[in-house]
């Protein structure tokens, strides 16, 4: 069994889309940890702010499947493969850790986001504290801490899940 972080995202009906997507993410896998649900600025465009949080599992999919089965969940809540990066997103779910696994294909592993961005790097730390990031060999919770929060405005939201 692989031990998974996955960060989940939305800001275009983001309530509903985020919900439907966790929704989607623990029918798959109904033993997880779930971070604290974020709201956070859109990062690299203009848009409405984003709801985000990295939900966390075990799962015997190979990498492969699991990025399939992702992408699928993504369309089926309305995002679109000719979507742009850096755009509005109905639903982003991005695999962030697969055990220590360091690749670029089929997903870059680790996802260099969760070094960049506090809306993955703070969730993160929350659950997994611990964790040592399979390429800098520094706990999350110590990267966190090392991290420039001036960078990028995040709260913490009411979401029951």
């Amino acid at each position: 069994m692989a031990r998974v972080f996955i960060s989940i995202g939305s800001n275009v009906d983001r309530e509903t889309n985020f919900r439907r997507g966790l929704d989607a993410l623990r029918q798959h896998f109904p033993d997880y940890l779930h971070s604290s649900v974020y709201e956070s600025e859109a990062v690299g465009f203009s848009g409405n702010p984003f709801y985000n949080s990295v939900f966390a599992m075990e799962t015997s999919l190979p990498l492969e499947e699991l990025c399939a089965l992702l992408k699928q969940i993504e369309r089926d809540h309305g995002r679109k493969p000719s979507d742009k990066k850096f755009s509005p997103r109905t639903l982003d779910l991005d695999i962030l850790l697969y055990d220590d696994i360091v690749c670029d294909v089929p997903a870059q592993l680790p996802r260099h986001e969760i070094e960049k961005n506090a809306f993955v790097l703070q969730p993160m730390a929350e659950i997994a504290p611990d964790l040592v990031h399979p390429v800098t060999g520094v706990t999350l919770a110590e990267m966190w801490q090392q991290y420039d929060k001036t960078q990028q405005k995040l709260w913490k939201v009411e979401f029951p899940t």
